[in-house]
């Protein structure tokens, strides 16, 4: 618990200025918020005020990127404004959204091959480059999607509020396609005369934000079940220790469950973290469940993928 330097204010998750060290609620944290004197350097070497969301998004005059070409506002009152630091929700929306239309498209319009060519990252079809994607959204089950969500909910938005929406974004995606693709890649390899294995679920991307969070501060304390605390590190490598050891047993899909995918999402997440704390970027210094607006975080990510 900490209190706000501008307002004074009580908060369960302190924002650190990185320019003037000072402490700030998140209605403070923005260096315009709290006339950070960093606010006279506008060459900003370092980043600090940088959206990371997209870079033309303060300059008026196009910065050359895809969304500036497009001719898309993504400033605070343009039309993609909303997803600025809120892409974890987007996506958290998108798998709901994406499981009902499975739901309907397979239960209740009974076009089951339709679905499975629409979310299923095959390793028969890889060319469906687009299941690459979709296969992240998809999900097999209530208890799936719900696990999933509920990591997502509650550790998402704290790390894509301190790596910025546009890294978020792009670890998230690239994290749970790397880790579908080295699931059936490798089942594949490993059972080359065994029929061909799909996989559909955000569980490879969410434990990669899981292992950036575990680099950037394994001290975290968080809230096992809701109930049990404990730091960062230990419930990831509980987690990981778990799928090796159920891989090493059973195999990579054992129980119906991809193992890879879980451990490479780590991976991925624990390498980029590594990179991001080279460059400064650091975490809260604790999750609590309940009392004022910091989250509470639960196990780690299971399901499907």
């Amino acid at each position: 618990m900490a209190q706000c330097d501008a307002c004074g204010e009580d908060e369960n998750m302190p924002y650190k200025c990185r320019r003037c060290g000072g402490t700030f609620c998140s209605a403070h944290r923005l260096p315009e918020s709290h006339d950070c004197p960093g606010l006279n350097e506008w060459n900003d070497p370092d980043g600090v005020f940088d959206s990371g969301f997209d870079d033309g998004v303060n300059d008026r005059g196009g910065s050359g990127g895809v969304a500036d070409r497009l001719g898309i506002d993504t400033g605070p009152g343009g039309p993609l404004g909303y997803f600025r630091n809120n892409m974890a929700f987007v996506f958290l929306g998108l798998m709901w959204v994406t499981f009902g239309l499975q739901l309907v498209i397979s239960e209740v319009l009974g076009l089951r091959l339709l679905s499975e060519t629409l979310f299923v990252l095959r390793s028969d079809h890889l060319a469906r480059v687009w299941t690459w994607f979709t296969s992240i959204f998809a999900h097999n089950g209530f208890g799936h999607i719900f696990v999933n969500s509920i990591v997502l909910y509650f550790f998402g938005p704290v790390v894509e509020r301190r790596i910025g929406t546009k890294r978020f974004t792009m670890l998230f995606l690239a994290a749970g396609a790397v880790a579908g693709l080295a699931q059936v890649g490798v089942y594949a390899l490993l059972n080359p005369v065994a029929p061909p294995t799909g996989v559909i679920g955000a569980s490879g991307a969410v434990a990669a934000v899981l292992g950036l969070l575990t680099v950037l501060n394994p001290n975290l304390t968080i809230y096992l079940y809701f109930i049990l605390p404990m730091p960062l590190w230990v419930a990831t490598g509980l987690f990981v220790a778990y799928s090796v050891f159920v891989s090493a047993a059973g195999g990579i899909g054992a129980g119906g469950v991809a193992q890879l995918a879980h451990l490479m999402g780590v991976a991925i997440g624990l390498a980029y973290g590594a990179k991001l704390k080279r460059e400064g970027e650091r975490a809260p210094q604790e999750l609590q469940l309940g009392g004022g607006r910091g989250p509470g975080g639960p196990g780690g990510p299971g399901g499907r993928f």
